[in-house]
């Protein structure tokens, strides 16, 4: 009887799912696909940042309001990336990353027809925080689809077009906004993300939804970690616009993301299904690849941030001009993907990865010397160290860290992995503000100290200038007053291009220290057979 039961029951017990197998073509461009989709959401952080004067004018509005139109994105952003493990297993990578390019095509175009501020930070949210699936999807999709070699050569494209996308973003939106017009900014995503939308649910079938996680989904800790990222982001994107602590809204945010930061992490390490997978920082490779990942967040978008600021304020270059000059970065990454990818199964990833992040640091040693004068011919050494050492640096990291770790819990970890990129450049680009507006007033009054009556120098620029000035029709205490002007432009010039290089150098110090903790991390064997929920 007891036999006939189990025969019975077993019989009832449904079959195990298993993904259909795809031939290496059907392979390829599903996770070309995807790539796509990554691309174009990380494309996005970006490709407003040398436009948003264009995007201000568009719709009538001032400075402090256009800044939003990338804070709100990157606010949305990182608040979804972590959460994109838990949704992609309850609704499948297959349906979430349909539903996300499909909900940022939409939103795209709406930023493309906003009529005032107030829609376009709303449909910017929207695009931020639908899109940002996309990202760690790919990562863990990645691990899925390719195995052995192949799976270098992938970790080597999503390395490459994360790094890439956000690099290029300036020149792409500077391009655009020169030759069309700001709205283009948007509608470029719509061919990509309609292809995208199409042909993931033909192809990516690599698990299926699990509904079932809803019920116990840890819905406290999904409200303690969106505050905590939403007000950091918010802090350390404002915070140095407004003054950090001394604005009133910053020392609330700060206070808020503090306060939710402890409790995420408590919440995370006691109940039983966390959102996001903190216990995985107890592997040495996952701990040590998010840091490393922090510390590549920092250089990708400081830079990103620093160079195109340098050029715009000091060298007064337009929003095409400053695109051209930071081109080369991508063209050199470019070029370094087929040598890494033949040197990454031939060479040990950690020594691969200890030569990237020297490159970077070399990199910021070579920015070091900058003068009021550089253009992009000055500019190519140092961006061309950075484009491979980009390259060299982020793809063994996410094989050196995501290749470690049991396949039911890559998808959770991954999202973490990607947050601690978007961390650190959201940490490297609040210091580097906060340093340029510090060090800028120092050596300007370092400067300013030096100029006194005893200076012949300075004696006779004034005297040319107010020469010249004479010369045009002004009055003598008007031709006194454009030389001082002259003077004061001067000053300030030099002191920013002194602050420039001090900050460089400080990103330099982030990556000798990252080099130097890289041969704590091991050496590991990629799994060779991940289940269908490893991706």
């Amino acid at each position: 009887m007891n036999t006939a039961a189990s025969t019975t029951v077993a019989a009832a017990a449904p079959a195990p799912w298993t993904p259909p197998q795809l031939t290496m073509s059907q392979k390829v461009l599903a996770f070309a696909t995807m790539c796509v989709g990554m691309f174009i959401a990380l494309l996005d952080i970006q490709i407003v940042s040398a436009s948003l004067k264009d995007i201000g004018g568009g719709i009538s509005a001032g400075a402090d309001e256009t800044v939003w139109v990338q804070t709100s994105y990157l606010i949305a952003e990182i608040i979804v990336i972590p959460m994109s493990g838990w949704l992609s297993r309850v609704v499948s990578t297959r349906w979430l990353f349909a539903g996300s390019a499909a909900g940022f095509t939409i939103a795209s175009m709406l930023c493309g027809v906003a009529w005032n501020i107030e829609s376009m930070i709303a449909f910017r949210a929207l695009q931020g925080f639908i899109g940002g699936s996309m990202i760690p999807m790919v990562f863990t999709s990645a691990f899925y689809f390719f195995a052995g070699k192949q799976r270098v050569i992938a970790a080597a494209t999503v390395g490459a077009l994360a790094s890439l996308a956000p690099t290029l973003g300036p020149t792409v939106g500077g391009w655009i906004t020169d030759n069309f017009n700001w709205h283009w900014l948007f509608f470029i995503n719509l061919v990509p993300g309609i292809f995208v939308a199409v042909v993931v649910p033909i192809l990516v079938k690599i698990d299926r939804p699990n509904l079932s996680l809803i019920r116990d989904a840890d819905y406290f800790g999904i409200v303690l970690m969106s505050l905590f990222l939403g007000c950091l982001e918010y802090t350390l994107e404002e915070g140095p616009r407004l003054g950090w602590f001394g604005d009133h809204v910053i020392l609330t945010t700060a206070w808020v993301a503090g306060l939710a930061g402890i409790g995420f992490v408590w919440r995370s390490m006691v109940y039983e299904h966390p959102i996001v997978d903190l216990r995985a920082l107890k592997d040495r490779n996952f701990a040590l690849g998010c840091f490393f990942s922090f510390v590549t967040g920092i250089g990708i978008f400081a830079t990103i941030y620093l160079t195109p600021l340098f050029l715009g304020r000091v060298r007064g270059f337009s929003a095409l001009e400053i695109g051209l000059a930071v081109f080369s970065t991508g063209v050199f990454q470019i070029m370094s993907i087929p040598f890494y990818s033949y040197l990454a199964n031939r060479v040990d990833l950690r020594w691969l990865m200890m030569v990237g992040l020297a490159m970077f640091a070399l990199s910021m040693w070579n920015f070091a010397p900058i003068t009021h004068d550089w253009g992009a011919q000055q500019l190519l050494l140092p961006q061309a160290l950075r484009g491979m050492g980009q390259q060299f640096a982020v793809a063994p990291t996410v094989t050196l860290t995501l290749g470690g770790l049991a396949p039911e819990r890559l998808k959770l970890a991954s999202g973490l992995f990607n947050l601690m990129r978007n961390l650190g450049g959201a940490i490297g680009i609040a210091a580097c503000a906060t340093i340029i507006n510090d060090r800028t007033n120092m050596h300007f009054l370092r400067l300013a100290e030096h100029l006194n009556s005893g200076n012949e120098a300075m004696a006779q620029m004034l005297s040319g200038a107010g020469g010249n000035l004479l010369a045009w029709g002004l009055d003598a205490g008007s031709a006194q007053a454009g030389a001082l002007k002259q003077l004061w432009s001067l000053t300030i010039r030099e002191a920013q291009t002194q602050t420039f290089s001090d900050v460089f150098l400080c990103v330099m110090a982030c990556f000798v220290v990252a080099t130097a903790m890289v041969p704590l991390m091991r050496k590991v064997a990629p799994p060779k057979a991940p289940s269908a929920d490893a991706h």
